[in-house]
């Protein structure tokens, strides 16, 4: 049994080293995508969460938000640093610790084999899908008051299996650049 949950940011870590080693470039707003399918098949399988904190459904998709403040400064290119925590006794950067748990690792490892070459309008086309998280969060707040469009483990434990993938060659929204909550 696998020690979850990590910190949002070492799995982002871990994303984009199993990235760095497949040679596939990674945006923030494709890490968003990646880290919340990583976080949702680990949850439907394992039955527990991967990270700790929350997703929200934002406007191209679940974001993070300690993840995506994290990697914002890298906007739409391909991130090449990694995130780092600040250590508030010294008040200095501090490098996160390492996910090194091959179970949480495995999952990393699938999600990039998986997902790792679709564009991010593929991701967010994917994360749209109908009936799964993003997408029953956004359509409840049509008939209930949603506080910050949260989406709850207990929805994506729910709702993950609605994920599929389309077979057309352009996402059906365009590529995005980056991401944003809904205003």
């Amino acid at each position: 049994m696998s020690p979850a949950p990590f910190d949002p940011r070492a799995v982002c870590n871990a994303l984009l080293d199993e990235g760095e080693r497949c040679a596939l470039p990674v945006t923030n707003l494709a890490l968003q995508k990646l880290l919340y399918f990583t976080h949702g098949l680990h949850l439907m399988e394992a039955k527990r969460p991967l990270v700790s904190g929350y997703f929200e459904a934002w406007q191209h998709g679940p974001v993070h938000p300690t993840a995506y403040a994290a990697f914002k400064q890298a906007k739409d290119k391909p991130i090449s640093f990694r995130a780092r925590r600040h250590d508030p006794l010294t008040g200095f950067a501090a490098d996160l610790q390492a996910v090194t748990d091959e179970q949480a690792l495995q999952y990393v490892r699938r999600v990039m084999a998986h997902y790792g070459r679709l564009t991010p309008g593929r991701l967010v086309t994917l994360s749209h899908a109908q009936k799964a998280p993003w997408h029953f969060v956004v359509e409840s707040t049509k008939s209930a008051m949603v506080l910050g469009l949260r989406i709850p483990d207990t929805v994506i434990a729910e709702r993950f299996k609605y994920h599929v993938a389309s077979v057309g060659s352009v996402p059906s929204g365009g590529e995005p650049i980056e991401d944003a909550p809904f205003a």
